[in-house]
């Protein structure tokens, strides 16, 4: 399993910023403002070829007007928990602080490994500098730059020898969202396909189903989670923008357990202020790779928006299980023409997902409300669904019969077999000759025949294509 590994530190250490060259990516919200991080945020980093799941976390110590301080602690408690290694950041610029001393301590008692790292270094000079930081009672120190670069390599280097060892076949998925069986990268080095075996059954199952309810502001997404919860659970305003923060309400209904994600209203990019609301958008965006389910909500009245287009765009990418409510359907009683016309824009708009399902409700009035819960269920288990190995192997021997794969030039692509390597969403991994012989257009299609074999009507499906590596084991010579 991939070993995982917290940023800890006072607010605007720049922990979001390495958090981002770990994993060379955007995902965490950099700003000059202490405190912008408060939940955990997950990402992968792949060090000489190790997988590391990396966790952002909220600042030690946020300022004393930032609300929710205690829940800030309470998901830094979490992620060092579950962490196997502490990187503990501290601000070469400002100084050793007396709160650095106290983290310092903390982590001592923590009995985890932790690695040391002083940041905003840019240069052997400023290292001399920043030596009052041996204070902290450690023989060795990082002094590097995330933000420029400068003593990565070391640190790397450090953090690989501190990792514990990773098993052969398995990786664990490093957001909430999915749970991985099979290393993609392992599967290549197979020259048969996996055993259904080789897949642990107890993965597939959940404590509970996440839906983040996202869209515009004053769509009626708060006013949809209080409906569910049956009670006032959240703000309800007409003024755009009154939730600011992703707010997480568990509901239990029978035996089914669920945790709705009410989230911050997304504007257009340039209508976006700055500070709060940045950031509350951002935890927005978070919200939709912490859940299982996405609701992208809309509005009748205004029609499908590119904003609309975006949310539902960021869904996809997250290869998340979607569905469409058009709220306030009520308001075009009696206007068939206009009816149809939405209908006619929800269809363009989701011509690349097919089989996200669209509601068409009233949530002030009550009405098809009480269809969303059932739905999620329904969803659910098709993104959570597996397809025995052999069935997977028959589905693309009749796929190419079908329609013979493509040649690029005098290369012919071979697909050696499938095998589902994931669930949440479906994952299926071909071991092929030559990956960037796939075109996208055949890519299309075997991934509608696996949706199909699979029953995945309401479901994505993600395929992963993965060239050979090494050569394939000879045949047995015959006597």
């Amino acid at each position: 399993m991939s070993a995982i590994m917290a940023i800890v530190g006072r607010p605007n250490v720049g922990k979001s910023t390495l958090f981002n060259r770990l994993t060379r990516t955007r995902q965490a919200l950099v700003h000059d403002l202490p405190g912008v991080t408060r939940d955990r945020l997950y990402g992968r980093a792949i060090i000489d070829d190790r997988q590391v799941t990396v966790i952002d976390t909220g600042g030690f110590d946020p300022p004393a007007d930032q609300p929710f301080a205690a829940e800030v602690h309470a998901q830094i408690a979490m992620a060092m928990e579950e962490a196997d290694l502490i990187l503990f950041v501290c601000d070469g610029r400002a100084g050793l602080n007396p709160a650095d001393l106290e983290i310092a301590t903390r982590l001592r008692r923590s009995q985890k490994p932790v690695i040391h790292a002083v940041n905003k270094i840019d240069g052997p000079r400023q290292e001399d500098e920043a030596s009052e930081f041996f204070a902290l009672g450690v023989e060795k120190l990082h002094f590097i730059s995330a933000a420029h670069g400068y003593g990565m390599s070391d640190l790397a280097d450090d953090i690989l020898a501190h990792l514990p060892p990773d098993d052969e076949l398995t990786e664990r998925l490093e957001t909430p969202g999915g749970a991985v069986f099979l290393s993609p990268s392992r599967l290549a080095e197979r020259d048969e396909p996996p055993e259904d075996e080789d897949i642990d059954p107890k993965r597939l199952a959940v404590d509970e189903i996440r839906v983040a309810l996202i869209g515009r502001p004053n769509v009626g997404k708060s006013s949809l989670l209080n409906a569910l919860f049956g009670g006032p659970r959240v703000v309800v305003s007409d003024v755009p923008g009154t939730t600011r923060d992703a707010v997480d309400t568990p509901i239990q209904v029978g035996d089914k357990k669920y945790v709705i994600i009410d989230t911050a209203g997304i504007r257009r990019r340039g209508k976006v202020a700055p500070g709060i609301e940045k950031a509350g958008v951002f935890r927005s965006l978070r919200a939709i790779d912490r859940a299982h389910v996405v609701v992208a909500m809309m509005e009748a009245g205004e029609g499908v928006t590119d904003q609309d287009l975006h949310l539902i765009g960021a869904a996809m990418e997250q290869n998340r299980a979607l569905i469409v409510v058009m709220n306030k359907w009520d308001l075009l009683a009696g206007d068939e023409r206009r009816r149809k016309q939405l209908d006619a824009r929800l269809e363009e708009a989701l011509r690349f997902a097919p089989w996200a399902p669209v509601l068409r409700l009233s949530v002030l009035k009550g009405r098809g409300v009480d269809k969303i819960l059932p739905l999620v269920d329904q969803i659910f288990a098709q993104y959570n669904s597996r397809l025995g190995t052999g069935r997977l192997n028959q589905v693309l021997e009749q796929a190419q019969i079908k329609h013979t794969p493509p040649s690029v030039g005098s290369r012919r692509l071979k697909i050696y077999y499938a095998a589902q390597v994931a669930v949440r969403p479906p994952t299926v991994a071909l071991v092929v000759n030559d990956p960037k012989a796939v075109h996208f257009s055949y890519r299309r299609f075997l991934t509608n025949e696996f949706r199909k074999a699979m029953g995945l009507e309401q479901s994505p499906l993600k395929l992963i294509l993965r060239g050979r590596s090494g050569r394939r084991a000879s045949a047995p010579k015959k006597k």
